[in-house]
């Protein structure tokens, strides 16, 4: 079932997205015809690659595959830029408090 339904995001970010779903085929190049088809979570001989999947993910720079996928298996995502910020923001306050310990 998880499968069938992670095909479906994916079919819904390509085919209901702000980028044409042509112009993710492009993108991705990757034929219009393939792609639908590989799309069609009711299609049983043709399935969605995982690298055409990071494909689509970066063409169209959304990310709700990715974040259907980490709830399924109990996780979140958080951006590298947000992680990277969050722990310069902790080293500033460890760096504070351990001048306030030495004072």
């Amino acid at each position: 079932m998880f499968e069938k339904n992670l095909t479906k995001k994916v079919q819904d970010v390509v085919l209901e997205g702000h980028i044409p779903a042509k112009d993710v085929s492009r993108a991705i190049k990757k034929p219009y015809s393939t792609l639908l088809r590989e799309l069609n979570p009711f299609d049983a001989h043709a399935k969605l690659g995982a690298e055409t999947m990071f494909e689509i993910v970066k063409a169209t720079h959304n990310i709700s595959v990715l974040e259907f996928m980490a709830r399924e298996m109990g996780y979140t995502l958080m951006p590298v830029v947000k992680t990277a910020r969050r722990l310069r923001q902790e080293d500033t306050v460890t760096n504070v408090r351990e001048r306030e310990a030495t004072m």
